[in-house]
């Protein structure tokens, strides 16, 4: 079985390679290279993945120990051994780790809040424009749009 500090060390390194893809999704959202994301969500999903063994394995740890899954549990175990710095490292390592992946998470949703709304303004002008009648004459090229009089319509 492994040790409780060897289970929150591979949960760490599993979230830092969460946070390393957040930083590079917010990159891609910066330059606009949208292509590039739906390859980054699908490796974002194969990460997340990797996390549920990992915290099962350590709820099972806790268990094992007599106490209760997940931060109850690690904040009891910790009470009960305060001389096991390694498991508080590696505790306080991952929750740094969670709270940077929150951060930037919340940062990239932010990024595409914003695309999206630049996005919608360029539609609704590409939309406006198109419906004016008189941007393009028969020829195909540009007409200025004269200002319609009510004689001009009888």
């Amino acid at each position: 079985m492994p040790a409780l500090a060897d289970v929150i060390a591979a949960e760490a390194d599993v979230v830092s390679a969460f946070v390393a893809l957040l930083k590079e999704e917010q990159e891609v959202l910066k330059t606009g290279s949208a292509d590039a994301l739906p390859a980054l969500v699908d490796r974002k999903t194969a990460t997340v993945q990797q996390l549920a063994p990992l915290t099962a394995a350590r709820n099972g740890e806790l268990a094992r120990a007599g106490f209760a899954a997940d931060r109850p549990g690690i904040d009891a175990w910790l009470a009960k051994n305060p001389g096991d710095r390694n498991v508080r490292q590696q505790w306080q390592k991952l929750q740094a780790l969670a709270a940077e992946a929150r951060e930037l998470n919340r940062v990239n949703g932010e990024l595409i809040r914003l695309r999206m709304h630049n996005n919608a303004q360029a539609l609704e002008t590409l939309l406006a424009a198109s419906q004016r009648q008189d941007l393009y004459g028969a020829d195909g090229q540009a007409t200025q749009a004269a200002p319609r009089r009510i004689i001009d319509s009888a």
